[in-house]
């Protein structure tokens, strides 16, 4: 079982528009953006809504029929892409 302490949040000159499950993240420092399909708009919400990536590990590992270890690798994929584009923050371990 992976181990995701911490918990992530949503830089703050970040905005994220849904448009039929679908999602855009614009990073307005940069002007880039980010598209998302409906897997990643739901991976998006569960990590930012969670208490840790662990969390959202789980949640996400109960809705979607994936190999666990499928499933941590594209979570630390997409977390690694949204770090790069700094289109979110580490907040720091849950106590």
């Amino acid at each position: 079982m992976p181990n995701f302490p911490e918990r992530l949040m949503i830089a703050p000159d970040v905005l994220i528009r849904e448009i039929g499950g679908e999602s855009v993240i614009l990073d307005l420092k940069s002007q880039r953006y980010l598209g998302l399909d409906e897997v990643g708009t739901r991976m998006w919400h569960a990590l930012l809504e969670s208490d840790s990536v662990q969390a959202a590990y789980d949640a996400l590992l109960a809705e979607y029929e994936v190999e666990p270890n499928q499933l941590e690798q594209d979570i630390r994929e997409f977390v690694d892409r949204l770090l790069e584009n700094n289109l979110v923050s580490i907040a720091g371990a849950v106590k």
